[in-house]
């Protein structure tokens, strides 16, 4: 489609619908900071557009420009999609994903 938004920004927080905890939104907020899970909820990133709902498992991290990035998979359909770390993401949780992915 031409002239469709690639994002958009939407503040909300959540609660982690894996690990429970309350995540406060910034409108870049993809995932919990405490266990790295997001949600299948967008088709282009903030649009809620969606319809799977289903968790995106953290399966993998690796480096671009000095930045940690997050492969997220949907644990419902497989869908793939890579999300740049946040400063509020646990280091203990990436450290043992990207020891779990080596």
């Amino acid at each position: 489609m031409t002239g469709t938004k690639k994002f958009t920004r939407t503040i909300e927080d959540f609660t982690c619908d894996k690990c429970g905890f309350s995540v406060v939104g910034s409108g870049y907020t993809n995932h919990c900071p405490k266990c790295l899970y997001s949600k299948h909820v967008d088709i282009n990133p903030g649009d809620r557009a969606e319809a799977c709902g289903g968790l995106m498992k953290p399966t993998s991290v690796f480096t671009k420009n000095g930045k940690s990035v997050i492969i997220h998979r949907c644990e419902v359909c497989g869908f793939e999609r890579n999300n740049s770390s946040s400063p509020d993401d646990s280091i203990d949780a990436l450290v043992a994903l990207a020891a779990s992915s080596a």
